[in-house]
């Protein structure tokens, strides 16, 4: 199989969990069975490569539209997202001054990190609607429910966050047992590409916001209260 063929599969692979996925919406549980899942996927795509192929494979970008002019609770969780993929991520506005982020890297690997992005903003939505109707969020004041939201969306990425990290050492564990460095590999790849676009990027750290400890903390519990395994085994 070449490497474009290997390439299609992945794509059709990733195009039939979205739909199980973000077109029906999705719980975090979902999202993080997903997560592994492309893992497992990209793991395979990328051990089929040769060393030259990966050398000589164009690096790319990808763009995922917030729709959104401010901050929103995903930017705690995009880094996680771009290191679980091994790709680049930047921050930057579209012509409409809206936020988006793009991520930059191999086709195989930006094509993932945009899906789970999706995947995770839609988890998110999801739970904190069905944080909505339980009693305790109906205990907070209506002038205080929108700290609230955000709230339970931040300890909730935050959660997930975790989880992609420890996901991503597992991973890159398995994978150095191979002894090929795949992940240094494409580092260096990525790495010189991106110099190749003289990006002015810069760090901004995030600001301090007001938050609800008790909404945060029911956030953090819908993604501490799940183990996900990714099952990915030498091959």
């Amino acid at each position: 199989m070449s490497s474009l063929d290997a390439l299609d599969k992945l794509r059709t692979r990733i195009q039939g969990l979205r739909a199980k996925t973000i077109d029906n919406g999705c719980t975090e549980g979902e999202a993080l069975a997903a997560a592994a899942k492309v893992a497992e996927l990209l793991d395979r795509y990328d051990l089929s490569l040769s060393d030259v192929e990966i050398r000589e494979a164009p690096c790319e970008r990808r763009e995922y539209e917030t729709h959104r002019k401010k901050r929103i609770p995903l930017d705690d969780c995009i880094g996680a997202i771009a290191d679980f993929c091994d790709c680049r991520v930047w921050r930057e506005k579209n012509a409409a001054g809206e936020a988006r982020y793009v991520f930059f890297g191999l086709r195989s690997d930006i094509e993932v990190a945009h899906y789970l992005t999706e995947v995770i903003d839609t988890a998110v939505r999801s739970e904190l609607g069905r944080y909505k109707t339980t009693a305790e969020y109906q205990r907070f004041r209506h002038q205080d429910r929108h700290v609230a939201n955000s709230s339970f969306a931040l300890g909730m990425v935050a959660s997930i966050a975790d989880k992609l990290v420890a996901m991503k050492a597992g991973r890159d564990e398995v994978n150095n047992g191979t002894g090929r460095g795949l992940v240094v590999l494409k580092a260096a790849v990525v790495d010189i590409e991106l110099e190749k676009l003289d990006l002015k990027l810069r760090t901004v750290s995030s600001r301090s916001r007001m938050v609800s400890p008790a909404a945060y903390d029911a956030g953090g519990a819908a993604g501490a209260s799940l183990a996900i395994n990714p099952a990915i085994r030498a091959r």
